[in-house]
């Protein structure tokens, strides 16, 4: 079975923080995944991103430039509305 290469663009702080949010938002339900195919929510994994995404914000306070701060500070604010809501949604805490 021949492997298929898979061209992939290059890999920098902002493409990999929204990688870390778009998978988020899907395990929280709020979009659907690459393969189209549903997926059951799991509010657990998306907390678990968001707070991925928290750290990486401390650890990295002063070392990014002014749009990777500015992207990652609204993707976590986001994110967090969305978790929320998706509580509500799916009656989990």
């Amino acid at each position: 079975m021949a492997e298929q290469s898979v061209a992939l663009g290059p890999v920098d702080f902002s493409t990999h923080v929204l990688s870390l949010a778009s998978t988020a938002l899907i395990a929280i339900g709020k979009m659907p995944a690459p393969d189209g195919e549903p997926h059951p929510v799991d509010l657990e994994t998306g907390r678990h991103l968001i707070d991925v995404l928290g750290m990486l914000e401390v650890k990295t306070k002063g070392n990014l430039d002014e749009a990777e701060s500015k992207l990652l500070g609204s993707l976590i604010y986001d994110l967090r509305v969305a978790f929320v809501d998706a509580q509500k949604t799916h009656g989990a805490t």
